[in-house]
């Protein structure tokens, strides 16, 4: 998935614990480390919302893209071997 969720850096920089931000934000611990982990298929508006009021931060502090990297073998050195 090329969306990166950054509460992990968010978090350590306000020094807050997952537990302590689940409970402001109204989510299971659980669900922080969903989040966290990059295993969330969405994330509702209310929920960012209440992860941006509680982290002080806008949500493009906790989410980012990155370009998936697309394996492509005709760059390989090799690929298909000597022509013929």
């Amino acid at each position: 998935m090329p969306i990166i969720v950054d509460i992990d850096v968010m978090l350590a920089r306000r020094k807050m614990a997952v537990g302590a931000l689940a409970d402001q934000v109204g989510i299971t611990p659980a669900n922080i480390a969903v989040l966290k982990n990059g295993r969330a298929k969405a994330v509702r508006f209310a929920t960012l919302a209440a992860l941006c009021e509680t982290l002080d931060c806008q949500p493009g502090d906790l989410l980012r893209w990155e370009p998936e990297q697309i394996h492509d073998p005709a760059q390989d050195s090799n690929a298909g071997g000597a022509p013929r």
